[in-house]
């Protein structure tokens, strides 16, 4: 044995507070890793979503067509996208709030940059916080008539010409095409 390793052994052995001290650090140490790996755990814990598609129609008439988890419950509103580390191209999440009113929104945990769309009731996209970044705790808001946010990662909305006014159509909004889904 070497320098620290071999005095606690012998303070361990000739004392019985050192005995009752080396079995406290030992609990500690356990209960501490048990602890703060059972928070991460919970925290990252898999959350259920419906899966649907979306269909996105810009201001010069061009579709796009994305397939996203809908978050409409609490819980899965919490958890968003936080702990995910990839996202396909054409995937987002839609944050259903069953009502009308302002919107925050933080990257707390979120991994991934993303473009957050804040959508009024009808499906217009009514601000755009473009290329947010990963992990920041700043608040990304929208004060106005926001029923719905869509999630889609950083860069789309650039890409493609996406602006504010056009249209993100989803039964949420009850603007779906009648022959939506089928070809």
């Amino acid at each position: 044995m070497t320098g620290y390793a071999a005095v606690s052994r012998s303070f361990v052995h000739r004392s019985p507070w050192g005995a009752v001290a080396a079995r406290v650090l030992v609990a500690a140490v356990v209960a501490l890793s048990v602890l703060g790996s059972g928070v991460d755990a919970r925290a990252a814990a898999p959350v259920a979503f419906e899966v649907d598609g979306v269909e996105i129609v810009t201001h010069d008439g061009r579709r796009y067509d994305f397939t996203v988890e809908i978050a409409r419950t609490p819980t899965q509103r919490a958890r968003g996208l936080m702990y995910r580390r990839e996202m396909a191209p054409d995937h987002g999440m839609l944050f259903d709030f069953g009502g009308i009113g302002p919107r925050a929104f933080w990257m707390k945990n979120t991994y991934l940059s993303l473009d957050i769309l804040f959508l009024e009731s009808d499906g217009r996209i009514w601000r755009i916080a473009a290329d947010t970044t990963p992990l920041s705790e700043e608040t990304i808001t929208a004060r106005g008539p926001i029923r719905a946010v869509l999630e889609l990662r950083a860069g789309t909305c650039r890409l493609l010409g996406i602006e504010v006014g056009d249209q993100v159509r989803h039964a949420l909004f009850g603007n779906t095409a009648p022959d939506a889904g089928t070809d």
